[in-house]
């Protein structure tokens, strides 16, 4: 029942960076960089939609489509400035969405050792309406990009300037769908008046245990156990 989306990319690395990777691995995914795309309703702080793979318009619309599929209401969405959302959006949308884009701007960093290590500076934005009415108000990121420092924070592989990053994208995808789990069914959240994102979203009625997500894995694991020897 989702009202307001935010929708941002995170970046990391399987294996090496980009510009580390062998030349007979250079166009294979999984080698260098590896981006999550995150839907994140900016009421309930539930994260209905995520994706894993390359930053271009075939994941877009993979990931924009399975977004669409899972909302019951018509939204208002924000997304950045990447173009690649535009025709995904009207492909899976079909123009029954408010959608706008946040479009951010940066400048140079004077000192040159922040130029590598720290943000460019921020120094204004842009409001474009894309499609339908959205509200100028409701036009933002925030909750999203502080979503993606969620995640840097609370799983190592996606911590800058460290040696845990991913070393198979499998595993990344796995560590991935694992935390939102946990995020949206099990971790409280202070704004919400001790909620998960689940409950205020009203798809659970109780905050999940750790033995709740084990369960899942185990029913998952008989299920398939029985159908194999079917």
């Amino acid at each position: 029942q989702c009202k307001r989306i935010q929708v941002d990319e995170i970046w990391s690395f399987c294996r090496a960076k980009a510009k580390n990777v062998p030349e007979e691995h250079k166009n294979e995914f999984g080698w260098g960089d590896v981006w999550t795309w995150v839907a994140l309703d900016a009421d309930t702080k539930l994260v209905p939609a995520f994706t894993i793979g390359a930053r271009n318009s075939a994941v877009a619309w993979e990931f924009v489509e399975d977004l669409s599929k899972r909302l019951a209401n018509r939204v208002q969405l924000t997304t950045d400035g990447n173009t690649m959302y535009i025709n995904a959006m009207d492909n899976a949308f079909a123009g029954q969405v408010d959608y706008a884009m946040l479009v951010k701007k940066y400048g140079e960093t004077d000192v040159e050792g922040s130029r590598r290590y720290s943000p460019a500076v921020f120094t204004g934005s842009d409001k474009r309406v894309m499609t339908g009415n959205p509200e100028d108000k409701h036009i933002s990121t925030s909750y999203v990009e502080r979503q993606n420092l969620t995640m840097r924070m609370g799983m190592r592989r996606f911590t800058r300037l460290t040696n845990g990053f991913s070393k198979k994208v499998e595993n990344m995808a796995c560590a991935v769908s694992l935390h939102f789990l946990h995020y949206n069914y099990v971790r409280v959240q202070q704004s919400l008046k001790r909620q998960t994102p689940a409950m205020a979203a009203g798809i659970a009625d109780r905050r999940w245990t750790i033995e709740d997500i084990v369960m899942l894995v185990e029913a998952e694991e008989a299920a398939e156990s029985s159908q194999n020897s079917n």
